[in-house]
C-alpha cells in the first residue's frame, strides 16, 4: 500500500503533487480497518486463552469432538491431523483433513471443541456441496497469483499512465484486486456458517450446554469477526485503488 501510495505520487506532474479527498479518505479508512484487524486479533487470542482453561465437560480432546462430529454428520471420508502453531486449524478439501493446531488437537478444553467443530464444519459443507465453499475453493489459484501481482501491476501501470496516458495495466490490476475483494466476501459466508453447523452440532448432540454452549459460541463470533474486517479492509483497498486512477486521470 505504501509502495503504491508513493508511485502514484510520484507519477504525478510536479505541480500537482497531491491526492484527492476521496484517495485520502480510503487510505486513512484502510488504516483504521487495520487497528480494528488488530484489535479484533488480539480479543480472540484473548478469549481463546481463556476458553482454554475451561474443562470440557465429556473430557474428550479437540481431535476426538471432531471425530465425533463427522461420525455424527455421516462424513467418512475425513481425516484429522495435527499442524504446529496456534489457531492455524483448517480443512483441506485437497488432502480432505481436518488440521488441528497444538492448542487445539490434544486439549481438552471448551475452546478446543469449539474450534475443533468450526473446521468439522467446513468438512460437512464440502460433503453436503455447500456452494460458497466450492466457489471459493476455485478461486484460491486465482487470488494467490494475482493478490501477488496486482500491485506492481498497478505501479506499473501508473508509471506509463504518467508517460501514455494509457490506463489498461491500472484497470488491470485494479481487476486483480477485485478478485481478492470477492473472495473474501464470498468467505463471511462459509465462515458463518461452519460456525453455525458446528453450534448447532455442539447443541442438539447435548455436547455443551449453557455457559459451556455460550462461551464456543462467544469464541466462534470472534473469530468470525476476523473475517468481516478482512473483507472491509479488501472492500477498501479496492476503492483506494480506483480513486487513485480516477485522480490521476483529472
Amino acid at each position: 500500500m505504501f509502495l503504491l501510495l508513493q508511485a502514484g505520487y510520484y507519477t504525478q506532474e510536479p505541480a500537482v503533487h497531491h491526492y484527492s479527498a476521496a484517495t485520502m479518505g480510503m487510505f486513512f479508512l484502510i488504516i483504521l480497518i487495520g487497528v480494528a484487524g488488530f484489535i479484533v486479533q488480539a480479543r480472540l487470542q484473548s478469549v481463546f486463552r481463556k476458553y482454554s482453561q475451561v474443562p470440557f465437560p465429556g473430557g474428550l480432546t479437540g481431535a476426538e469432538v471432531a471425530e465425533k462430529m463427522l461420525r455424527d454428520n455421516n462424513v467418512h471420508n475425513v481425516k484429522i491431523t495435527h499442524v504446529a502453531g496456534s489457531l492455524t486449524d483448517h480443512f483441506n478439501p485437497q488432502t480432505m483433513t481436518v488440521n488441528l493446531s497444538d492448542g487445539v488437537y490434544s486439549s481438552r478444553s471448551v475452546a478446543a471443541a469449539a474450534v475443533a467443530c468450526h473446521e468439522c464444519g467446513h468438512a460437512v459443507q464440502h460433503a453436503r456441496g455447500y456452494a460458497p465453499l466450492t466457489l471459493r475453493s476455485q478461486l484460491v489459484p486465482v487470488v494467490q497469483f494475482s493478490s501477488r501481482a496486482a500491485t506492481w501491476i498497478i505501479i506499473l501501470g501508473l508509471i506509463i499512465l504518467a508517460t501514455t496516458q494509457n490506463e489498461l495495466l491500472c484497470w488491470i490490476g485494479v481487476g486483480m484486486i477485485a478478485m481478492s475483494a470477492i473472495f473474501s466476501l464470498i468467505t463471511l459466508p462459509v465462515e458463518y456458517n461452519a460456525s453455525a453447523r458446528a453450534l448447532e452440532w455442539l447443541q442438539t448432540s447435548h455436547t455443551l450446554q449453557g455457559a459451556q454452549l455460550a462461551q464456543a459460541k462467544e469464541a466462534l463470533s470472534w473469530a468470525a469477526r476476523t473475517y468481516l474486517v478482512a473483507a472491509l479492509s479488501a472492500i477498501a483497498s479496492l476503492l483506494y485503488y480506483i480513486f487513485l486512477i480516477l485522480g490521476r486521470r483529472n
